[in-house]
């Protein structure tokens, strides 16, 4: 029964390695293209045939209907991720903008001045699919404000934004990232893919 077993095992994580490989290709050739301009109007289906694609657009962050995601460790560093729904220009709808890590000192807006820019702004980030939430992650309770992980359609709904999500990114720069950490500028993620792919391992253990 197990060295059954352990064959079964052993050919889904085969299986499993050739899908991942196959999807962070995909993802790749993807983030080696120009960024695009976001369209007015996205259909929140098609998201997934656009995931980690690089996309800009332009608008004015409502400060005022921003979400912090947390505890989120950055660097050994506790602190939280920040959401704001950007209102863009020309009648494009109004999307959900992950602005990367602050620190826990800086949770409150009075501390962060820098990093509540009150013009119009332009964004590039990648455009990604919905986060799926495992089973440790407690529920968010946003009549408290208190969210735990990025529901896309519910942080919509909450915002009257579309379920669109856009995680803007940066260049690896450490000076820089010191000194957004130390102003409250949320420091952005990097334009990489970030998907695990520890299926070999396994295969031969």
């Amino acid at each position: 029964l197990i060295p059954i077993t352990a064959f079964a095992l052993g050919t889904w994580q085969v299986f499993r390695l050739g899908w991942k490989t196959e999807l962070i290709a995909i993802f790749e050739d993807r983030l080696v293209k120009s960024p695009l301009p976001l369209p007015p109007r996205v259909d929140p289906d098609a998201i997934k045939d656009f995931d980690y694609r690089k996309v800009y657009t332009s608008g004015w962050f409502r400060h005022d209907q921003e979400m912090l995601i947390g505890p989120r460790i950055h660097d050994g560093n506790d602190g939280y991720l920040v959401v704001t729904p950007l209102e863009r220009n020309d009648g494009g709808s109004t999307v959900l903008v992950n602005r990367g890590w602050i620190p826990r000192s800086k949770k409150a807006q009075v501390e962060r001045k820098d990093g509540l820019p009150t013009g119009q702004v332009t964004v590039e980030g990648l455009l990604r699919e919905p986060w799926k939430k495992n089973l440790f992650t407690p529920d968010n309770q946003p009549q408290k404000k208190e969210f735990y992980f990025p529901d896309v359609q519910q942080m919509a709904k909450l915002t009257g934004s579309d379920a669109v999500w856009i995680e803007e990114t940066m260049s690896p720069n450490l000076l820089m990232a010191y000194d957004r950490e130390a102003r409250g500028i949320p420091i952005g993620r990097p334009a990489e893919v970030n998907l695990r792919n520890n299926h070999t391992q396994y295969i031969f253990t």
